[in-house]
C-alpha cells in the first residue's frame, strides 16, 4: 500500500496507519497498531511526524484514561472504608479492673472474716 500523505511506493504498515487516521478512525487505527507502530523509513519527515504526533496523541490519552480509572477506584476504596467505619459496632468493652487493688482486696478479706468470726 503506497502511503497517502507522501508520494512513498514502498509497502509498508505504517501507510495503513495513516490511511485509517486520515479517515478518522481511531479504532481502526490502534487495531493495526498505532501505539507501537514504526514510521516507515522512506516516508518523509513531515509524514513520520505526523504517525509520531497520532502515536504521542492516543498514548496521552490512554495514559489519562488510566488515571481517571485507578481514582474512581480510590475515591470508591475510601468511601467503602468510611461506610464500613461508621457501621462498625462499638468497640467491645474491656474488662474493667478491680475497683481495689490486691493487697487491699485481701485485707478486706481477712477483716470480714475476723468480724464474722466475733459475731458467731
Amino acid at each position: 500500500m503506497h502511503c497517502p500523505i507522501c508520494p512513498c511506493t514502498q509497502p509498508h504498515a505504517a501507510h495503513a496507519l495513516l490511511t485509517a487516521l486520515l479517515q478518522g478512525d481511531i479504532d481502526q487505527a490502534l487495531q493495526l497498531g498505532l501505539i507501537d507502530a514504526n514510521p516507515c523509513p522512506t516516508c518523509t519527515p513531515a509524514c513520520t511526524t505526523r504517525l509520531q504526533e497520532a502515536q504521542h496523541a492516543r498514548r496521552g490519552a490512554l495514559a489519562s484514561r488510566e488515571r481517571y480509572r485507578n481514582r474512581n477506584r480510590r475515591l470508591a476504596r475510601i468511601k467503602a472504608e468510611r461506610e464500613a467505619a461508621r457501621r462498625a459496632p462499638p468497640a467491645a468493652v474491656t474488662q474493667q479492673a478491680p475497683a481495689l487493688p490486691n493487697a487491699a482486696a485481701d485485707a478486706l478479706a481477712r477483716a470480714l472474716a475476723k468480724a464474722k468470726a466475733r459475731h458467731a
